[in-house]
């Protein structure tokens, strides 16, 4: 969808604009920068995160330009003439180092790294954060619904409930979390996710009967046909109705695909129907839910036992309903090739100093062990202990028998994309394969683990040294 040729400069906060000015007419504009993305927590008290976003905010970043009207837009808000100029041929000319899109990230790590002048990555922030923040969000949401389903099929139901094109977005990001396939057909189209839906209760209601609507339905969709069957009453009519179009199917050589349940105790009822089904013998015949599910509501209703082969997943999903932002920000830690930090009386809101990268290691069984936040001039071999960002004594030793695993690459060179971006199937099997590689403790749903992410000792103690100096200036 964001692959335009131009990506207005405006869709950013004000205030980037009045700083993009101020650092212009004060002279700092060639000052080279270094900027980080990252979040300080794990949304919903997760042990992990699933990170998406990244191809949608590289394309914008790329095609982020200020038309002729932008500009005059600008001038009539009062900006300078000179600053207006400097805007005209504005193009992002640094670098990008990134995770791949779909991995699995952590708190206080960086996922993004950018470099370049102060103006043109000041200008990134918002919009870099608005791509990841929400899409990061979503993947992380239906990851966590996926690994409640436990193999069985999840898709997003969402775009009614959506913040407006917000929908589109989020049902990639939702596929890259784990959703087989979309009601959005837009988003299906565009991204190339599974379209799926079945009908609406109005189309029950348009007939005379139960039966005639399932009927018709079925005589225009004879290989895809899953009916609602919770319009009038589910047990009396709707399961017996359904059961009736299925034997009918049968003697015309196909085979009735799913029925849909959408209100009541998804439990009672999915176990009902599927007593009713088989007892036909229906055993093929899948069972939908819908209504207001959530990761816990999944696991509530596997652990009774309930019969489901499909959850059709929309409000939660969509808008995050139980968290409704990820707390990603965007930070300096480089200016001029000093390091710098924004101190905080919260140790957490400390960011990491320094041009830096991150690097992950493997215990033997090809799981993730710990993340690892270094410099960009340390060689990754040569790191032997990781430090606790806070806590002194805490520390781990880098053994032999840990692999080293790369997840830090470079996306964008001197403003020119270098880096492939697979389809988004790819993507999605990446992001899957990736989640199999966290070992289990950091998925549960209560108190999960906590995956340590450590300092290499020059950067901890680069960190400490400004604290201190910080403190004695204080």
């Amino acid at each position: 969808m964001f692959k335009e040729e131009y990506f207005s400069g405006l869709y950013t906060d004000f205030y980037e604009l009045t700083m993009s000015q101020a650092y212009f007419l004060s002279g700092k504009k060639d000052e080279k920068v270094v900027f980080d993305l990252y979040f300080r927590k794990n949304p919903f008290g997760s042990g992990y995160t699933v990170f998406a976003g990244l191809e949608d905010a590289i394309n914008a970043v790329l095609n982020f330009r200020f038309s002729e009207n932008d500009l005059n837009y600008l001038d009539s808000l009062g900006f300078h003439k000179d600053f207006l100029d400097y805007l005209k041929d504005f193009r992002f000319k640094g670098n990008i180092y990134s995770f791949r899109e779909g991995d699995i990230v952590f708190n206080n790590e960086p996922l993004i790294k950018v470099e370049g002048n102060i103006i043109e990555a000041q200008l990134l922030e918002t919009m870099l954060l608005n791509f990841i923040n929400y899409q990061t969000l979503i993947a992380t949401k239906t990851r966590r619904m996926y690994f409640a389903s436990k193999g069985r099929v999840v898709v997003d139901f969402g775009m009614r409930r959506a913040q407006g094109f917000a929908a589109i977005s989020g049902s990639k990001a939702s596929y890259i979390g784990g959703a087989a396939g979309t009601s959005n057909t837009y988003a299906a189209k565009v991204y190339n996710i599974p379209a799926v839906g079945t009908h609406a209760h109005s189309w029950i209601q348009s007939f005379e009967s139960e039966y005639e609507a399932f009927k018709k339905y079925a005589d225009i969709y004879p290989d895809n046909t899953t009916l609602l069957v919770d319009t009038y009453d589910t047990l009396k009519t709707g399961i017996p109705n359904a059961i009736k179009i299925a034997k009918y199917l049968e003697d015309k050589g196909y085979k009735l695909k799913g029925i849909r349940l959408d209100s009541g105790d998804l439990a009672y009822f999915s176990k009902k129907a599927r007593k009713m089904l088989d007892e036909n013998r229906l055993d093929y015949v899948k069972i939908v839910v819908s209504n207001q599910l959530d990761e816990h509501i999944i696991d509530s209703l596997l652990d009774q036992n309930a019969p489901i082969d499909i959850f059709g997943v929309g409000t939660k999903l969509i808008t995050s309903y139980s968290q409704p932002a990820l707390d990603g920000v965007y930070k300096l830690s480089e200016i001029g090739g000093r390091p710098t930090l924004k101190f905080s009386e919260n140790t957490e809101k400390i960011n990491l100093p320094g041009n830096k990268k991150v690097i992950r290691f493997l215990n033997g069984e090809n799981e993730f062990y710990i993340d690892g936040v270094i410099l960009s001039n340390e060689k990754e071999e040569s790191i032997s202990l990781l430090r606790h960002p806070s806590i002194p004594f805490k520390k781990t030793e880098i053994s032999d028998n840990l692999i080293l695993d790369n997840v830090f690459f470079k996306i964008v060179e001197n403003g020119k994309l270098i880096y492939n971006f697979p389809p988004l199937s790819k993507v999605r099997e990446f992001s899957l394969k990736r989640f199999e590689q966290l070992p289990s403790e950091f998925k549960r749903f209560v108190n999960p683990h906590i995956y340590r992410v450590g300092l290499s000792d020059k950067l901890y103690t680069l960190r400490h040294n400004l604290i201190e100096r910080r403190l004695e200036f204080k």
